[in-house]
């Protein structure tokens, strides 16, 4: 089981250490030694070292947290829970230590990039319940954008399309089919060149408002995988893509109560943004 396991793990130094340590387990959680004959088609358990993370500059604020769900303004660039080299630095593990509840889980998810408003179930037994909400759709989800300004397209415009994402490629991408992403795009407030965007989509597809933003020649301002995947520092916080979760709503699943929330979060316009704010009706 050493050979094996150094060979399938891409550095062979941790694995003789972490040998020696007892941290590869069976699943019943007996340790391994590494000297046991290989095994094929069995589990093996362990913790994989964690590699340094920069700390997001910005807070997890706490909005609403109650013994079945907690509600929560993700800043941006954090990412709603680990993958890659995201662990310590996910807006799930920070709250699961912050609120010391071990068992919360994301009800849905936010990109990485995006800010705004996301839940979480705080226990395994109200876990189906609260996932339950956004898998049906029965959550009205609000988002606010910063984008170019077209005064020539014909606003409020619902934007349908066909969505897919391909394996082993950044951008997901608009293809012909039948529909499965569907969003409503009214503008809120106009400066110069930009507008303030209010988007309501129907489905949730991955990058969809990114996506679809785009397709109309309106790209989110700071937005490094549309047009065109630019090449950022993972460590640079200094531009925010300007898109936001701003407001949701459901239906409480456990005591039918409705719930509203709203993120306090702020879009940032461009500097050379002059001209007097206008409201747009």
């Amino acid at each position: 089981m050493r050979d094996f396991l150094v060979a399938r793990l891409p550095d062979a130094a941790p694995v003789t250490e972490m040998l020696d340590a007892g941290a590869f387990v069976d699943p019943v959680g007996r340790p391994w030694d590494g000297d046991e004959p290989y095994r094929p088609h069995t589990f093996i358990w362990f913790h994989r070292p964690l590699a340094p993370e920069t700390t997001v500059p910005f807070p997890l604020n706490v909005l609403d947290a109650n013994d079945r769900f907690v509600v929560v303004d993700k800043p941006h660039f954090m990412a709603t829970m680990p993958r890659g080299s995201h662990v310590q630095e996910t807006a799930l593990v920070k709250a699961r230590l912050a609120l010391d509840l071990p068992e919360l889980a994301p009800a849905h998810r936010l990109d990485r990039l995006t800010a705004g408003v996301l839940v979480f179930s705080a226990r395994r037994e109200y876990r189906a319940a609260y996932q339950g909400v956004f898998q049906t759709g029965a959550a009205l989800k609000t988002y606010e954008a910063l984008a170019p300004y077209n005064p020539s397209l014909e606003l409020p415009h619902r934007l349908v399309g066909r969505i897919e994402k391909p394996r082993g490629v950044m951008q997901a991408v608009l293809v012909p089919g039948e529909p499965n992403a569907e969003t409503l795009v009214e503008v809120l407030e106009t400066r110069g060149r930009y507008a303030r965007y209010r988007l309501t989509p129907t489905t949730g597809k991955t990058h969809q408002l990114r996506v679809q933003m785009c397709a109309l020649g309106l790209p989110i301002l700071g937005d490094t995988l549309y047009p065109s995947v630019v090449e950022v520092d993972p460590n640079d916080f200094s531009g925010p893509l300007q898109l936001i979760a701003r407001r949701l709503r459901f239906t409480d699943p456990v005591d039918g109560s409705p719930r509203d929330y709203s993120s306090e979060r702020a879009l940032v316009w461009p500097a050379d943004e002059t001209q007097v704010p206008q409201k747009v009706r």
